[in-house]
């Protein structure tokens, strides 16, 4: 593929208490547009807040990094730059344990 680069400027503002896209296979979605099946989500929540997020596709799996603050995912609670990977799964449900609590999303296929 020929190289391409993409330059978006994001709006902190769209990320909260929401899962704000920044990156996607898609062209004609929100964020950055990439040739490879994975989409990103960034998310700053209130503390309380619960948020459900559905796999795009099935066969993927996602991987969720805690920037900042506490977070309970599928019952494991998690601390700031903790990981947890989740497959096998339709949809996840994300609670901020935490005011403020930041979050990467990346969701990518699990199988080659």
């Amino acid at each position: 593929m020929t190289p391409r680069y993409d330059q978006i400027t994001l709006n902190a503002a769209d990320r909260h208490n929401n899962l704000q896209q920044i990156l996607s296979p898609n062209a004609d979605d929100a964020g950055v547009w990439i040739h490879q099946d994975a989409w990103f989500h960034l998310g700053q929540f209130d503390k309380g807040l619960t948020k459900a997020y559905d796999l795009k596709k099935q066969g993927n799996g996602v991987y969720a990094f805690v920037l900042s603050g506490n977070f309970t995912i599928e019952g494991q609670t998690l601390g700031p730059r903790d990981g947890l990977g989740i497959w096998d799964a339709q949809n996840i449900a994300i609670q901020a344990d935490s005011q403020g609590a930041e979050i990467l999303l990346m969701e990518v296929p699990m199988a080659v």
